[in-house]
């Protein structure tokens, strides 16, 4: 097992990457403004099944794999991009509905499938995890629990901080008079293009 100094370095590190808005914040703030702060903990849901499939594929020594599928990878880049943008605008165009009932909400499992998407059509993540775990693993361990260990701690950290985002988002979206919603879906959508033109620009 990694030394505790380690650990307590390694945690530092993690709260210092997680609580730094990426794409995924992006989705969970719009989606928790517009539809309170559950979407946005289903959108945590999502990216958190997304992260465990990550640490998976890392620990078994699969990365060599997903590295030879760069061109598949760059594919599902740009279609996670173009996700976040049609979210977006679709966001701009809804003219306050944000208010209809919560019958009307979309499916619950449509913000885990955002937020699985979202994670996974950021594959430099995936590259991250390959440098940034392996800094830490003590080479006389067990290194496939050792990354499941720090890979666990990852998702604790960021499903805290995101949830936290949520909490704030939908907070704030509940606060919003019926005049101010159009302004707010126009916000939350232009974080969702703006999201999707980070991932469509970046480049690995």
């Amino acid at each position: 097992m990694p030394e505790y100094a380690a650990m307590l370095s390694y945690f530092a590190a993690c709260v210092a990457i997680v609580v730094v808005p990426g794409p995924s914040v992006t989705v969970i703030v719009a989606n928790s403004i517009r539809h309170g702060a559950r979407a946005g903990l289903l959108n945590v849901l999502g990216t958190q099944i997304g992260l465990a499939l990550m640490i998976a594929v890392l620990a078994f020594g699969l990365a060599a794999i997903v590295g030879a599928m760069g061109s598949v990878f760059e594919i599902l880049r740009l279609v996670g991009a173009a996700y976040l943008i049609w979210l977006g605008i679709r966001m701009w165009r809804s003219g306050g509905s944000s208010l209809q009932p919560a019958a009307a909400q979309p499916a619950g499992r449509s913000f885990v499938l955002q937020g699985f998407v979202v994670i996974w059509s950021n594959p430099k993540a995936l590259l991250f995890f390959g440098a940034f775990i392996p800094q830490f693993i003590d080479p006389a361990g067990g290194a496939v629990w050792q990354t499941v260990l720090l890979g666990a701690i990852f998702m604790g950290v960021a499903t805290v901080c995101d949830s936290l985002y949520a909490f704030a988002a939908g907070g704030a979206g509940a606060r919003l008079t019926r005049a101010r919603v159009k302004l707010a879906e126009r916000i939350a959508g232009s974080c969702l293009i703006g999201g999707g033109l980070w991932l469509a620009l970046s480049r690995r």
